[in-house]
């Protein structure tokens, strides 16, 4: 047998895996060169001598089965080891003990395999530094950073993309980008690695991009492709900055609205911003229902800008601000001498909007008789000016918005139905700000930052007293009663917070209890308010107390006190 160690140690020279050779006994049978350059012993010395004798109990980590289980049979065993070779150098080995067998199945040695596996670790040990290190300088960058695989799987995310987008990196890892931000964003990365295939640049977009309090903010992105060493692209980078104080400034300052003027959780809010990108980028005629104050001049105006047609003008046409007489004339002109004192032709709002947009708004108030003419206009583009024998032909896309219910208005007879039926092709309703108040904080939020924006003024708080009244009250007249209250107590409020005195006093009186019934209903939908805002501002800081409360306005022991009372978790 030690004959045939011997012969078989010659093959095992030329290996560059450590391998020792023992006998039953445990003793020292053969040795390998690679095996003394990691352990620092000369096979002369230590063959024949017991293995634990020479190496003590650090290459079986004091644990020997032969010793435990003389002639025992046993398996193959794996394992890992640190070793203090020559020069004290640390070595990490992976060991593999094997026992030996003759024909009978006796036990006849046992056969201990070393790779040494150091620079492995180490190089290990320098990606992990340079990965920690990047991650550092990433997540202090003013700007956000993600970067997602092949699969458009999100693999990391900054701390300055959480801050945009309200999301912590532990919720998005994995997680696709479409499904998370929006199909526009997701659609926009997934573009960036084919378009950016033959080429080493990048593509400058702006997007939206859906935050998690389910507001679309516009975005700036920079796509760059991430490749491997043979140059395939294995996954896509981008930096986003939110352009949404821009935006602000364009909307309060020009006058260019944009869809990212509007602000909503509520599911109808929602199924609006998904349609909007849709409806402006065609032609049709669109109805704009909803009461008065939500937002449907608004609306328009947004349509407008997102649409070909944004380059040109936008012609607002108040249908119940006019008398019959002056309407017919104010919206299709009229030429000289078409009456007494028509000295010149002037031209109607139509002809104005030409090659652009006419905003029919409170269409439900249009005379029968400009019903006609307008049906004229949608099916023909032509009409005739006042006291003109020629018509005049007009390119515009028509937009028109009402607080009525145009279908039982034309079920009354006193609206057209084959005009309904006309202006009816894509129909928006806004819903009333009473019917989605989970929307009221964000709201809130929204047109301060707005007013503030326009009025060079620092963005305030609103204390919890303030804020309860503004939860509390039903707002008949909707967003734009909203904006009049907030702008009224930024004037009033001379510090950087909006505290009940700021508020108008109809609204501080209508906002009490005047029986005992009003009072218990009222602390119920007080304490049932208290509790959304609590949860929303929770998932807003990502469930960080400390942020939370000062948000609010309480101390930590305060919001402590109030999840505690209204059962409220992270789960």
């Amino acid at each position: 047998m030690f004959l045939q160690y011997e012969q078989i140690g010659e093959i095992f020279d030329l290996l560059s895996l450590g391998v020792i050779v023992l006998s039953p006994e445990r003793r020292i049978v053969s040795l390998n060169h690679a095996a003394e350059a990691l352990t620092g012993k000369k096979a002369a010395e230590v063959l024949g001598h017991n293995c634990y004798e020479v190496f003590l109990d650090y290459l079986c980590g004091g644990k020997c089965k032969y010793l435990e289980e003389p002639g025992a049979e046993i398996e193959t065993v794996v394992s890992e080891i640190d070793l203090v070779g020559p020069n004290n150098k640390q070595c990490s080995l992976t060991k593999i003990e094997s026992p030996i067998f003759d024909a009978d199945k006796r036990l006849m040695g046992c056969i201990e395999v070393f790779q040494d596996h150091s620079a492995f670790r180490d190089l290990i040990k320098r990606i992990r530094f340079e990965d920690l290190r990047l991650k550092i300088i990433l997540d202090n960058l003013d700007i956000g950073v993600l970067t997602v695989d092949r699969g458009d799987h999100i693999s990391f995310f900054n701390t300055m993309a959480e801050k945009i987008t309200g999301y912590s990196r532990t919720e998005l890892l994995g997680k696709s980008c479409d499904k998370v931000f929006g199909p526009r964003f997701g659609k926009d990365f997934k573009k960036a690695p084919e378009q950016l295939k033959d080429g080493n640049g990048h593509i400058r977009v702006e997007t939206d991009l859906a935050t998690r309090e389910g507001q679309r903010i516009p975005v700036q992105a920079n796509f760059v492709p991430l490749k491997n060493e043979e140059g395939s692209v294995v996954g896509g980078l981008t930096t986003i900055s939110d352009l949404s104080l821009q935006y602000h400034y364009k909307s309060a300052i020009r006058g260019q609205y944009t869809y990212f003027d509007m602000v909503g959780r509520h599911p109808e809010m929602q199924k609006i911003f998904e349609i909007i990108p849709v409806i402006a980028a065609s032609d049709a005629t669109v109805l704009i229902e909803g009461p008065t104050g939500t937002g449907k001049d608004l609306l328009a105006k947004i349509i407008h800008n997102a649409s070909d047609r944004a380059g040109q003008k936008l012609i607002k046409v108040n249908c119940a601000s006019l008398p019959d007489n002056l309407l017919e004339s104010e919206m299709f002109g009229y030429v000289k001498g078409a009456f007494t004192g028509a000295d010149r032709d002037k031209p109607g709002r139509f002809q104005l909007a030409d090659g652009g947009t006419i905003f029919l708004d409170e269409i439900g108030d249009l005379p029968l008789p400009l019903q006609a003419k307008l049906l004229r206009v949608i099916e023909d583009r032509e009409f005739y000016a006042l006291g003109s024998r020629q018509t005049t032909r007009v390119n515009v896309r028509i937009l028109s918005a009402t607080n009525q219910n145009l279908k039982r208005l034309a079920e009354e007879k006193k609206f057209r139905e084959d005009l309904f039926y006309r202006l009816n092709v894509m129909r928006l309703e806004l819903p009333a700000l009473k019917d989605r108040k989970s929307d009221l904080p964000l709201l809130i939020e929204h047109i301060l930052k707005r007013i503030c924006t326009t009025k060079h003024a620092s963005v305030a708080r609103i204390d919890e007293a303030a804020m309860e009244v503004l939860l509390n009250y039903d707002y008949p007249g909707n967003v734009r009663e909203l904006e009049n209250i907030l702008e009224h107590a930024l004037i009033i409020c001379c510090g950087d917070t909006i505290e009940k005195k700021h508020f108008p006093l109809w609204l501080l009186k209508s906002s009490s209890p005047h029986h005992p019934d009003a009072d218990e209903s009222g602390a119920a939908r007080r304490a049932w308010n208290e509790k959304e805002r609590i949860i929303d501002t929770l998932r807003r800081y990502r469930w960080n107390k400390s942020h939370t409360a000062r948000a609010l306005n309480m101390d930590r022991t305060t919001l402590w006190r109030k999840m505690k009372k209204y059962h409220i978790g992270e789960n």
